[in-house]
């Protein structure tokens, strides 16, 4: 079973994929929504969990270097709730220094700037699953 991993920010969604075995996880798409319009992100993130019949997805939840949780945890937490009436088993994973190693990670693909802007969420997404992914193994 496919598992899927979101990246939730205030204006865009990194949605990833696991393979069907659950161990690697790919990049999918990055998800464009009206500024703070969660119902909008939530309408895109169902239709993919319906397309790849998952029945869990990983939730970055950004914390604090602290560990405490804000606000933009606050919205992630209150986003689960609502990817739950789907029936689907969500994870919440601490997302720190995820999109920083994503970052990094294009720059070492001599990645231009104009290009890293279009796909550091979805490599964000992919940090966010394939730790989940590692630690389950």
């Amino acid at each position: 079973m496919r598992i899927l991993g979101l990246d939730l920010g205030s204006k865009t969604c990194g949605v990833s994929v696991s393979d069907v075995l659950a161990m690697i996880a790919r990049p999918v798409e990055t998800i464009r929504f009206s500024n703070e319009n969660y119902d909008e992100a939530f309408q895109k993130v169902s239709k993919y969990i319906e397309e790849f019949q998952t029945d869990t997805v990983v939730l970055g939840l950004p914390k604090h270097m602290n560990g405490d949780i804000g606000i933009r945890g606050e919205i992630s937490i209150a986003f689960k709730e609502k990817l739950e009436t789907l029936g689907v088993h969500v994870v919440l994973w601490d997302e720190r220094l995820t999109t920083v190693a994503a970052e990094k990670i294009l720059i070492a693909a001599d990645v231009s700037r104009k290009n890293r802007k279009k796909v550091i969420d979805q490599m964000a997404a992919v940090g966010i699953l394939q730790g989940y992914l590692d630690s389950r193994n």
